[in-house]
């Protein structure tokens, strides 16, 4: 059976029609992803997921009334030293709850000074007040805390109380030394000038020159040196999160600077 030459014809036509239509339905669609020349335009902005809420760990609180040892990281002397000043400490010790370290060794605390007085020429000690203010961690955790100083080992005779305040020694022994030395010198100078007449006048001008050293002079600054380790108390619970808290961390102690020997 023969197929009419028509028919034939008309099929290959149709099938050059469809081939077309397909040649230029993929150029366009090649257009559209891949446009031709450099791109102008930014691309658009991609919104990011939603993230999830953090969730909060168990509160741990640390009672007010726990005792943390820690180190003094800036010295303090009442020469110098001002209100508003800020003090930088490291825990010397860990602080445990329930068999878990919640502070470990290594730990930083903030603090300020809240008033400093210089000792007087005549009566009066140099003195100074503190207070810590806040708590870092060493995974970089902080929460504000309260505490004060309830004893320093400063190598010296200074002096704290419960509100914080650090009381240097007084200079009374070493006022009365400098008059009794001058006195004596000058008794020596007028022994050798005239006799013991000369000696009782040579000591009254001895005890007024001591009298004036005096008068010109302070008495000894409260400090605490670099490196001086403090007790200190918490003033008020102090709360944690324990989301943040390294239990298994202990930290990691630094080396401490000894305050230097100072002379009694």
């Amino acid at each position: 059976m023969q197929v009419p030459l028509k028919m034939v014809r008309r099929v290959l036509t149709c099938i050059a029609v469809s081939a077309a239509f397909a040649t230029v339905a993929a150029e366009q669609a090649s257009a559209t992803q891949q446009p031709e020349g450099p791109q102008m335009d930014a691309p658009a902005p991609v919104a990011p997921g939603p993230t999830a809420p953090r969730t909060a760990g168990k509160k741990l609180v640390v009672p007010a009334g726990t005792r943390v040892a820690v180190f003094l990281e800036n010295g303090i002397s009442t020469r110098s030293a001002k209100a508003g000043d800020s003090l930088y400490f490291q825990t010397a010790f860990p602080v445990t709850q329930n068999n878990q370290v919640v502070i470990p060794v290594g730990s930083y605390l903030r603090g300020s000074l809240l008033e400093s007085k210089r000792p007087g020429r005549v009566k009066g000690h140099g003195e100074f007040r503190m207070r810590l203010e806040s708590l870092i961690l060493p995974n970089g955790y902080t929460v504000d805390l309260l505490a004060a100083p309830r004893s320093a080992d400063t190598g010296g005779r200074e002096t704290t109380d419960s509100e914080g305040k650090v009381t240097g020694e007084g200079g009374k022994g070493k006022d009365v030394g400098t008059v009794a030395t001058t006195t004596a010198t000058g008794a020596g100078i007028g022994a050798i000038a005239g006799g013991g007449k000369g000696a009782g006048i040579g000591a009254g001008i001895g005890g007024l020159v001591g009298l004036g050293a005096i008068l010109l002079t302070r008495g000894p600054e409260a400090q605490l040196p670099r490196g001086t380790t403090l007790d200190i108390v918490l003033e008020r619970d102090l709360a944690l999160d324990s989301s943040y808290v390294q239990f298994t961390n202990t930290g990691r102690a630094q080396p401490i600077t000894s305050p230097p020997i100072r002379e009694q």
